[in-house]
């Protein structure tokens, strides 16, 4: 994360804002002194509570888990049916069988498909 030490959204940042809690300061006070919502420190409150200075860490937002992801096997008819046919989601959805979810995230793993081009005149 960018900034300088001392910014209040660094790990030592929240550290800070969590001790002034701790000292008896209300949190909503120490969040608008910092210039951020009182959710959020009370938030890194709470994970320093219950982890330490660890819970104050950045961390990933990403899922860990996608049980509705679309199978490797769509993906990859739907990636090669936008390369054969040179079309984009709504035609091959069509032809697939598929939802536009699909296709998606298939587009987000392929090339877009080029157009053809038109014979150059000599």
């Amino acid at each position: 994360m960018a900034g300088h030490r001392n910014a209040p959204l660094t790990p030592e940042g929240r550290l800070r804002l969590c001790l002034r809690v701790a000292a008896g300061r209300p949190i909503a006070h120490v969040a608008a002194e910092a210039g951020i919502s009182r959710r959020c420190l009370a938030k890194w409150y709470g994970r320093w509570r219950e982890h330490g200075e660890n819970g104050l860490l950045d961390h990933s937002s990403r899922p860990t888990a996608s049980p509705t992801r679309t199978s490797k096997d769509i993906e990859d008819l739907v990636a090669a049916l936008r390369l054969q046919t040179k079309v984009r989601a709504r035609p091959t959805r069509s032809r697939t069988g598929t939802s536009a979810r699909h296709h998606r995230g298939a587009g987000h793993r392929a090339p877009h498909p080029r157009p053809a081009r038109p014979e150059q005149a000599a």
